[in-house]
């Protein structure tokens, strides 16, 4: 299976499936610290990022937001003081694609860069 942090999301225009056991099974080992929620009936792919002051958090949200630019594709961002949480679906198919694996990847890319530059 390709590593996820050298792929690209792609454009979704919605009646796509969403993505399957075997799917799961071979993403979820690339972003172990990643829960599958369902909320609402929808499967939801959430992960907390820990720091040590609302400055860190709020600099974390940004580089995650850029991130998400760069790649056309949006997660739910919750900035706390010490702590951003991360929550990614995709709407258009009303659950998990892979996409959401894809950011997920790039997202824990960008932290543990952070976390070696202190």
């Amino acid at each position: 299976m390709e590593r996820l942090t050298e792929l690209r999301c792609i454009p979704i225009r919605g009646g796509e499936p969403t993505v399957s056991e075997a799917e799961l099974s071979g993403f979820l080992p690339q972003v172990p610290d990643w829960q599958i929620l369902e909320r609402e009936g929808l499967k939801q792919l959430e992960r907390v990022f820990k720091f040590k002051d609302f400055q860190q958090a709020l600099a974390f949200t940004n580089q995650v937001g850029e991130l998400a630019e760069a790649e056309g594709h949006h997660p739910a961002l919750l900035t706390e003081w010490g702590r951003v949480t991360v929550t990614l679906w995709t709407h258009r198919i009303g659950g998990l694609h892979r996409n959401d694996f894809i950011l997920a990847a790039k997202t824990d890319q960008a932290y543990l860069k952070n976390r070696q530059q202190e």
